[in-house]
């Protein structure tokens, strides 16, 4: 139950047996009082990402049109979408933001404290070897791009942060460049000779303000181009597992490859490096049949 003068007046509804992506589809559409997600967001843009409040405006807003603000009305609503573990960054969404609302005394009795978290499925995510990453330095068109697919492997950057690096950013003598993180935090990535020898060559002796030239959306466009021509992943995700991956290969402490990369946690590192556990136990395995 919500407290104070305003009511959020959500209604339950009876919804289509089958789903449109993860946004349950329902027959008629009622309008009503979206004061509490409005307030929400607002509360978030200080010191998040504009793309991070888009998450939550596109996570809530189907839960807060279509159900209850009660454990029952929001299992109804993971259970109804149909993105695997997709469903646990709703939930993350949910929790945000019913922890919220009890914070600010909009609710007397938090509801997600009485809902389990999505089950995870464990796979084991791609990762490239550095021959891979060679191939696709030396299938990209230009320099620029050349020298965005080394920065990226190398360092295990973010898109964002890529995107926000400048000339001025750029330790060249050291290999060492200056990135803003998640949440507005500054940390320093290394990098090695060959991404080097290809940043040289992009800053130039121009002092330029986009040292890209090109949009979020445009380097995007850029890997998904490199991956039909090579046939291999080609996304910051899956260079930065890469990163991970191959630092561990070259034994690497977990802990210094988190330093390294900006996580705040071993989780991440962990899930990250599975694979190349799982050789290491293989060759252990193998060279105990000789």
């Amino acid at each position: 139950m919500l407290l104070g003068r305003t009511r959020w007046h959500i209604v339950p509804l009876t919804f289509n047996q089958g789903v449109t992506g993860s946004i349950p589809v329902r027959p008629t559409r009622i309008p009503i009082d979206t004061r509490f997600l409005d307030e929400f967001l607002t509360s978030r843009r200080q010191g998040t990402s504009p793309r991070t409040t888009e998450f939550y405006r596109c996570c809530l807003k189907p839960f807060v049109n279509n159900y209850e603000l009660n454990p029952q009305g929001i299992n109804a609503f993971l259970n109804s979408l149909n993105c695997n573990n997709g469903r646990n960054g709703y939930y993350r969404a949910i929790r945000a933001f019913c922890n919220w609302l009890y914070r600010q005394g909009y609710i007397h009795d938090n509801p997600i404290t009485r809902v389990d978290p999505p089950k995870m499925t464990k796979i084991i995510l791609p990762s490239l070897t550095p021959e891979q990453v060679d191939y696709l330095i030396d299938s990209a068109e230009t320099i620029r791009d050349k020298a965005i697919i080394s920065i990226f492997a190398d360092s295990g950057i973010r898109l964002t942060e890529l995107l926000n690096i400048r000339p001025s950013d750029i330790d060249l003598d050291n290999m060492i460049v200056t990135v803003w993180g998640k949440g507005g935090k500054q940390r320093k990535a290394p990098f090695t000779v060959r991404s080097r020898r290809l940043l040289e060559q992009v800053i130039g002796d121009k002092a330029i303000p986009n040292m890209w030239g090109l949009s979020r959306r445009g380097i995007q466009i850029m890997l998904y181009r490199l991956k039909a021509k090579t046939g291999l992943p080609c996304n910051p995700h899956t260079f930065r597992r890469t990163f991970a991956s191959n630092l561990h290969r070259c034994g690497l402490d977990v802990e210094h490859i988190m330093r390294l990369g900006g996580w705040e946690s071993l989780d991440m590192v962990v899930r990250y490096t599975r694979s190349v556990r799982f050789e290491e136990s293989l060759k252990v395995f193998r060279d105990l049949e000789k």
